[in-house]
């Protein structure tokens, strides 16, 4: 059974497929791509349906990572079926609690900058979406700084449960 991951921004265009992206490739380089399942949405619907933004897809192509994507909406039915949701600033983690069914379901969501230790007390990736490509470019660096910790955190997880 895979371990699935789903990170979660605003419209699902811009932070939350940037990090779908660099971690999907985080576990292929791990040599667990058949061991867990990473996805993105929004906490809105605004952009169902879309591409990333191109800013996004500009940064991730540049690194070499994958940009195709299609945005969606997190619905709360998806905790049944979800191990981990990681949230991209503490806005987004107040409202994927609260929509979360149960207690437990709540526990499993988690900012992601909570895996950088280096990321001290600011846990936010700010949204890029209102400025230049800088912010994109910044986006993607804490994504790739943050990726590394929950990697090891996932990796666990899942060594855990095979054995």
């Amino acid at each position: 059974m895979s371990y699935r991951v789903c990170f979660v921004c605003t419209g699902n265009i811009c932070r939350s497929p940037m990090a779908e992206s660099v971690f999907r490739a985080r576990v292929r380089e791990a040599g667990l791509g058949d061991l867990v399942e990473v996805d993105s949405a929004g906490t809105g619907g605004w952009h169902e349906g879309d591409g990333a933004d191109p800013r996004t897809v500009a940064v991730l192509e540049e690194a070499g990572y994958d940009s195709a994507h299609t945005a969606r909406r997190f619905q709360p039915s998806w905790f049944a079926r979800l191990d981990l949701v990681i949230a991209l600033d503490s806005g987004h983690l107040r409202a994927l609690r609260r929509l979360a069914p149960t207690q437990e379901d709540a526990a499993k969501v988690r900012l992601l900058r909570s895996y950088d230790a280096a990321a001290g007390d600011d846990r936010d990736v700010p949204d890029p979406y209102y400025g230049g490509l800088d912010g994109f470019e910044e986006c993607l660096e804490m994504v790739e700084a943050a990726s590394e910790g929950l990697l090891a955190a996932v990796r666990e997880q899942v060594e855990g449960r095979a054995a």
